[in-house]
């Protein structure tokens, strides 16, 4: 069914993992699309309660994927712009509760896929940046309005402007992760949490994701995030975008 993940469902405990390790789990428009329809997958299983979320290989994910991203004239353009907010929204509605484990590098919309799970617990050498402004391009699929939930409005300028790297200890520190452990600890912790949730009531711990859902979209909702597909595209079009994300793939040797 999935040609970018590896989706399995083993009891109450459901696993999802990016399945590019060649390019550091980079997020095409296809992985983007197979991620909503996983999570539609794990909704018609009712015996899972949790969901698990990874990445194969040396990263969680190095983010959008610009080199699978269609030309501009091409019809399916809109489509593929907005696939990411979809995907967000599909995975933030799931019925499980989702635990995002992340490890080496968790980039612009791979942090937007980590900010869409309910719970995170990373790797202390883990790495988090956001460049989509180095890149030309504004930080879209929903990324804004979840990251104010999570960080606070101050701390989402400060990070998605000036595109700065920063670490699991300060990931923590400002509330995006729930937990830091050594590397070689990662999965025992996220198992240990995984049936720590699995093992609750499903009704009260269902009630209690869609009642903190429903506070905070009302202080910071994500409905208004249609439109960041177009400012997606406008970024892609504007010359002096193009010649910053020029400067910024050519810094990087690729």
């Amino acid at each position: 069914m999935f040609t970018t993940l590896e989706v399995n469902a083993e009891g109450a405990i459901g696993s999802l993992w990016l399945n590019r390790p060649e390019c550091l789990n980079a997020l095409s428009t296809t992985v983007l699309q197979e991620l909503a329809e996983a999570a539609r997958w794990f909704d018609q299983r009712q015996e899972v309660r949790v969901v698990v979320v990874g990445g194969r290989g040396r990263a969680f994910s190095a983010g959008a994927d610009l080199d699978g991203f269609p030309a501009l004239e091409d019809a399916g353009v809109r489509e593929a712009a907005d696939a990411g907010r979809i995907m967000a929204d599909a995975l933030e509605g799931m019925r499980a509760v989702s635990i995002a484990r992340l490890h080496g590098w968790c980039v612009g919309g791979g942090l937007v896929l980590a900010a869409a799970c309910d719970l995170r617990i990373a790797a202390s050498s883990a790495r988090f940046s956001i460049p989509e402004i180095d890149l030309g391009i504004p930080l879209a699929w929903g990324g804004i309005p979840r990251l104010v939930r999570e960080i606070g409005p101050a701390l989402t300028r400060e990070l998605v402007i000036t595109c700065r790297e920063f670490d699991a200890a300060e990931a923590k520190t400002c509330g995006f992760l729930n937990r830091v452990v050594a590397e070689d600890e990662l999965d025992a912790e996220v198992e240990t949490l995984a049936s720590q949730v699995a093992a609750k009531p499903q009704l009260p711990v269902a009630a209690t994701k869609a009642h903190v859902a429903a506070v905070t979209s009302q202080m910071v909702g994500t409905q208004r995030s249609w439109s960041d597909a177009d400012g997606l595209i406008t970024g892609l079009l504007d010359p002096e975008c193009a010649a910053s994300r020029e400067a910024y793939i050519k810094a990087r040797g690729r």
